[in-house]
């Protein structure tokens, strides 16, 4: 067989009209709103009569600690989706908007792989239905009222040197991390450290995907906490009037998005927060739409499951009365290998003793899900064309011999046919018994919350608190915000906060820098180790491929 890119085989697919995918679950043409043929988002009157319908099965699909050798979790997503619609089940599947940053930096697409993709992936992959634009302008009106009132007298008193908010964009550039502002003449402003985000971090994006209407969206957003006054009182957007200009600016982003996989499976992608830095979830209102559309809804949600699982679980999870009734953990035998020592050059040579080496990284995975969370789990092994027979052997003994149900997936290669082994055992383990709960309580300490999470979560021994964020966590319970959820911040490359661990470390502390409040969206950000809310572009970015022919068709991109 000829090897195809991920592009030519989105490409060289005949795709369905949007209207046949939504009528295959029921959704009917004029309660959609068409970008194009292939394209659509959820009119506002069908998302307000949703509370009637029934809800399906929720499937979450999370991985080990990702590696460079690749771990397939989206792909495994689609392809778990089409498996499901190839024996025979009404599915559809939730996913997160690619942001352009991963597009153009080291990742490339994010919309599937081989034949487990979404279409048309071109336009998900980039601007899509401009979700990320609007995000990014609201964050940025927000930015520049903010600004704008210090000039024009400063009546609420904002103290410069301690504004919160930031400037973002949904491109990787590390030039704009930390920059001063209104240089030059007084018309340009008054000169102050200021700095830029990835839209993906922006709380704005955490705000649309956690609201579940227009109105929740305006409160959240004026909720948002800006900066602190020459007193030190907090300020918040409402107070700038600025709720009802941004909730314009969404108004459409905040409808979910239709598309289709290869397969024709129905795939509403909508909203985007990274999972190392922010939530890492799609939409709550895609997620229930969903969910009163199907019979099986599998979504996914960003990096390990040290990270979006557990900002699923304990904060998407919580605050919209979700509970999933499976959740699946990728693996790839080439990513254990990793985890057991191997470097990327040698990760296509047999090593069964790497991949037993690697084990209990995703062993401390699925701890996680069964024992920690409460929620039957099965193994999804993404083949790849380098796996061994023997490798896949010795996988698979060692899952049985602790209780793991592991199923190998061929959806890259085969599509929905080769993910009906995994379909058929997550329909069986939807049927199992569970006994869901969350890490911690919300009526918990915010000290209380962070070492709970490292310590059952990460494995980790405890918690390294500076002063500066020790210090913010007694004035944030001082101001109201204690009994909210936390987000950690951290590397997703490992359990610790240092990306050099492989595997599952032990006797480790996390270090917690600096906490910092998103009132709208309901969280405490805890900052952990080194890392940032802008990525920086790699020496070689996947932009340099990426390249357009004069009949306008796009290559490279993944």
């Amino acid at each position: 067989m000829t090897w195809k890119s991920d592009i030519e085989i989105a490409q060289g697919t005949a795709m369905r009209p949007i209207e046949e995918i939504a009528e295959s679950v029921g959704i009917t043409s004029d309660q959609l709103e068409h970008y194009g043929k292939y394209k659509a988002k959820l009119s506002e009157e069908m998302l307000a009569n949703l509370e009637e319908k029934v809800d399906g099965k929720l499937v979450l699909v999370t991985a080990i600690t990702p590696t460079p050798a690749g771990e397939g979790k989206t792909t495994t997503t689609v392809g778990l989706g089409d498996g499901l619609k190839a024996i025979g089940k009404k599915a559809m599947i939730a996913l997160r908007e690619p942001s352009l940053g991963p597009v153009f930096g080291m990742k490339g697409g994010a919309a599937g792989g081989g034949y487990a993709q979404v279409v048309p992936m071109e336009d998900i992959n980039l601007h899509f239905t401009g979700d990320l634009h609007a995000i990014t302008s609201a964050n940025n009106l927000l930015a520049a009222m903010i600004d704008n009132h210090i000039y024009q007298g400063n009546a609420l008193n904002l103290d410069p040197r301690r504004i919160t908010w930031r400037r973002v964009m949904d491109i990787n550039d590390r030039q704009l991390r930390s920059i001063v502002s209104g240089l030059g003449a007084r018309t340009n402003g008054m000169p102050r450290e200021d700095g830029f985000d990835i839209t993906v971090a922006s709380e704005v994006m955490a705000v649309l995907c956690l609201s579940q209407s227009m109105d929740e969206l305006k409160q959240r957003l004026a909720n948002m906490l800006v900066g602190y006054t020459y007193n030190n009182e907090p300020i918040t957007a409402g107070q700038l009037q600025a709720e009802g200009a941004m909730a314009a600016l969404l108004k459409d982003a905040f409808k979910p998005n239709l598309v289709q996989t290869l397969e024709g499976t129905p795939a509403l992608i909508h909203g985007g927060p990274f999972a190392n830095i922010a939530h890492g979830c799609n939409s709550v209102i895609a997620t229930k739409t969903a969910l009163k559309h199907a019979d099986y809804v599998v979504t996914e949600a960003g990096f390990g499951a040290d990270l979006g699982a557990e900002k699923f679980l304990d904060i998407k999870c919580r605050m919209a009365d979700l509970e999933p009734d499976a959740v699946v953990v990728v693996a790839t035998l080439r990513a254990l290998k990793m985890h057991g020592g191997v470097g990327k050059k040698e990760l296509a040579d047999e090593n069964v003793a790497a991949v037993e080496k690697g084990l209990p990284n995703l062993f401390k995975h699925v701890e996680n899900i069964r024992d920690v969370f409460g929620l039957p789990a099965v193994v999804a092994v993404n083949r790849f064309p380098t796996d061994t027979d023997a490798e896949w052997v010795a996988l698979k003994e060692a899952c049985e011999a602790k209780g793991i149900r592991v199923v190998l997936s061929d959806v890259w290669a085969k599509g929905g046919e080769g993910g009906k082994d995994l379909a058929e055992a997550v329909v069986e383990v939807c049927e199992e018994d569970k006994d869901f709960r969350f890490v911690y309580e919300l009526s918990d300490t915010v000290e209380e919350k962070v070492e709970k999470v490292v310590t059952s979560i990460y494995g980790g021994d405890g918690v390294e608190w500076s002063a500066k964020a020790k210090k913010e966590a007694a004035k944030l319970t001082a101001m109201g915000y204690g009994d909210l959820p936390i987000c950690m911040a951290k590397t997703q490359y490992s359990f610790s906060d240092d990306a050099k661990k492989l595997g599952r470390p032990t006797g480790f502390d996390v270090a917690v820098r600096e906490l910092s409040v998103s009132a709208g969206a309901g969280f405490i950000v805890v900052l952990t180790g080194t890392i940032l809310r802008m990525p920086g572009l790699p020496k070689a970015p996947a932009a340099e491929q990426v390249d357009v022919d004069e009949s306008g068709r796009i290559k490279g991109l993944f």
